[in-house]
């Protein structure tokens, strides 16, 4: 193409802050992205986490603790709502923390607080779509019986692989 048209590289792709990198197969990622949740918060040298949530963590509506700013939690929550555009294990996280946004209170900011140190450890994580010529599509589902103590819902997910590809 470069003989056709006046070319110029303009280095590596970034859309909307969604870093797109080609190798062995096109990875989608949010680095620079993760480091600046990171840094607003102050939580850049935090120790780390292997898991976003404490097993078995129940939290209520109804809480009584100390409230916290409504409008700090909201940030966090859309930054992260946003991360998990590519990160999509952080999809449960998310909507969880969706479930307290209208009062949020110190409790509450605990929880979000393990998930930026969750994130903090994997700050590169990404989709990797690598070409195949046949792949499999496989599927995995789970659900939390009654995982809402408020509202006695449930709560599933699914993620879906084409090959070694997640793709939803």
């Amino acid at each position: 193409m470069k003989t056709q048209f006046k070319m110029r590289d303009l280095g590596l792709l970034s859309y909307l802050g969604i870093e797109i990198q080609q190798s062995s197969g096109i990875t989608l990622c949010q680095a620079k992205y993760t480091v600046r949740i990171l840094e607003m918060t102050g939580m850049r040298d935090y120790n780390h986490t292997h898991t976003q949530m404490e097993e078995w963590l129940k939290l209520s509506r109804k809480s009584t603790a100390i409230e916290v700013d409504t409008t700090e939690y909201r940030r966090l929550f859309y930054s992260f709502r946003y991360l998990a555009h590519t990160r999509p294990d952080l999809s449960f996280s998310v909507r969880f923390m969706s479930l307290f946004m209208e009062w949020p209170t110190q409790e509450y900011m605990v929880a979000v607080k393990r998930i930026m140190q969750y994130v903090s450890r994997m700050i590169n994580y990404g989709f990797h779509f690598v070409k195949e010529e046949e792949g499999q599509l496989i599927s995995y589902r789970d659900n939390d019986l009654i995982d809402d103590i408020d509202t006695r819902k449930t709560t599933s997910g699914a993620l879906f692989f084409y090959g070694d590809s997640l793709v939803s």
